[in-house]
């Protein structure tokens, strides 16, 4: 049995019927690598019964506090049933991109099942009509919760559930595994009490932290070593309510491209060079609706702050930086530059703030005071009433660059994304692997109702962008 973190915790507490709080991963596989030059949705069961063991992720259930006066925890389920979490569709003909995308989008607007392990997982057949993509391949559509994965270990869980030749043997396993009892309600408040007891002394021992660190970094912008973040974003349609609906798409970029890009300004970074892309496409997507604002659009820009000793553990250790993306600035090259200055401020002032002390103090939360915080704010929509201090989520998960395979068949690509909020209604998920990018876009149906026109401004910024720095 193990309990949440306050930050696990807090992606079961704000989420709602209407903003579910998974991460999608999509997987695009030829399986004509797989032996037989075929694969089965037996033999997908098969590969990932023998690869349960990876990560507790898999198998492990929450089991919540009564009252909401604690965290919830986690426990292995007994009963456990992975036929539940891996599900078989099939696109109708001709089996496009679009298509896909739609049962994608459909997929990720429905909520997961809080009774069972966190996770899903459908196989899509029928992409014979994808541009780029071979005949007879399939994708695998899979959603894990955010309290149970960050961007960094669900790129773990992505290695440990692929192979790196068509024909390796699963990992073995450790241990025998074992479910565990429920554990009773008696038992989970008094551990609460216990929790609730200890928790002051290591608040304070964490504000003993944070409050130097706080002096530090207000003397440092006094002396204008650092700048600390300047207002508000501009309100734009992304910063609305969401309904319970989802778009979703996605293009592919050259990885080796966006290198050369980023280096035609000292300093910048393949992250930049995304956030530039991504500031082109909103500039222009805006002009066409007659809705661009003067001031420039802001991103929030996941980072991760997991230490080496946490690496390969479950759960989320992220904090967050805020960049401009030059959406004022017509000019691609200018823009680029702009964007990189903006990212080099708020990383140092990121450090100097101390984002690990910072996201420790998720961990103080109150449970059950969280959790109607968040009904509460959903309810009165008090997250699109002030001015937003973002328009956009960009989100970049770095990946392997070496090829990967799944039940025999090759990885083709990936992408990811996650939940999208009232307020915060466009989000980007940036994923690389074997010399490609892949941004995609997730967003509510009724705030971006053409999301491939807004795919297709990527594309264009992206060519703009190259052709300003040559």
């Amino acid at each position: 049995m193990q309990q949440l973190s306050g930050m696990d915790a807090s992606f079961l507490y704000f989420e709602t019927p209407r903003t579910p709080g998974h991460i999608l991963s999509v997987y695009v596989y030829d399986p004509s690598t797989a032996p037989g030059g075929a694969v089965t949705f037996k033999g997908i069961l098969d590969h990932y019964r023998q690869r349960l063991h990876v990560t507790r992720t898999f198998r492990q259930k929450l089991v919540e506090v009564p009252f909401g006066l604690d965290h919830p925890y986690w426990i292995e389920d007994g009963d456990f049933d992975l036929e539940f979490h891996v599900r078989h569709v099939a696109l109708p003909a001709p089996g496009d991109w679009r298509q896909l995308c739609i049962q994608i989008a459909r997929l990720h607007s429905r909520p997961l099942d809080m009774r069972r392990p966190l996770w899903e997982a459908t196989v899509v057949e029928g992409l014979d009509n994808v541009p780029g993509v071979a005949k007879g391949s399939f994708a695998v559509v899979q959603k894990i919760h955010h309290a149970a994965v960050d961007g960094v270990t669900l790129l773990e869980i992505t290695s440990a559930v692929h192979d790196t030749t068509p024909e390796a043997d699963p990992p073995p396993p450790q241990d025998e595994w074992r479910g565990e009892p429920t554990p009773s309600p008696f038992s989970l408040l008094s551990r609460a009490a216990v929790n609730n007891a200890t928790r002051p002394g290591h608040f304070a021992r964490v504000m003993g932290r944070t409050f130097p660190a706080t002096r530090a970094v207000q003397e440092r912008v006094r002396r204008g070593e650092i700048e600390a973040p300047e207002g508000s974003a501009p309100r734009t349609r992304f910063n609305g309510k969401v309904s319970g609906h989802r778009v979703i798409d996605a293009r592919r970029f050259d990885l080796a491209e966006i290198k050369r890009i980023k280096s035609a300004v000292p300093g910048a970074t393949v992250n930049d060079a995304v956030l530039t892309i991504v500031g082109g496409a909103l500039r222009e997507y805006l002009v066409d609706k007659g809705e661009l604002p003067d001031d420039t659009l802001r991103a929030m820009v996941p980072i991760s702050v997991r230490s080496d000793e946490q690496a390969g553990s479950a759960g989320n250790q992220v904090a967050a930086m805020v960049a401009k993306l030059g959406t004022d600035i017509a000019d691609p090259a200018r823009r680029l530059e702009a964007v990189r200055a903006s990212t080099h401020q708020s990383k140092a002032f990121s450090e100097a703030a101390g984002a690990r002390s910072m996201a420790e103090l998720a961990e103080f939360m109150p449970g059950g005071l969280a959790a109607l915080a968040a009904r509460t704010a959903s309810r009165f929509e008090m997250a699109t009433r002030g001015a937003p201090a973002v328009n956009c989520v960009v989100s970049n998960v770095p990946g392997p660059q070496v090829p990967l395979y799944f039940a025999g068949a090759r990885l083709e690509f990936f992408f990811g994304g996650a939940a999208v909020v009232d307020g915060m209604a466009l989000l980007h998920g940036v994923t690389s692997y074997c010399g490609e990018v892949v941004v995609s876009v997730v967003s509510d149906r009724d705030i971006l109702p053409d999301p491939a026109a807004y795919a297709d401004y990527l594309e264009q910024s992206y060519e703009d962008l190259g052709t300003a720095v040559h």
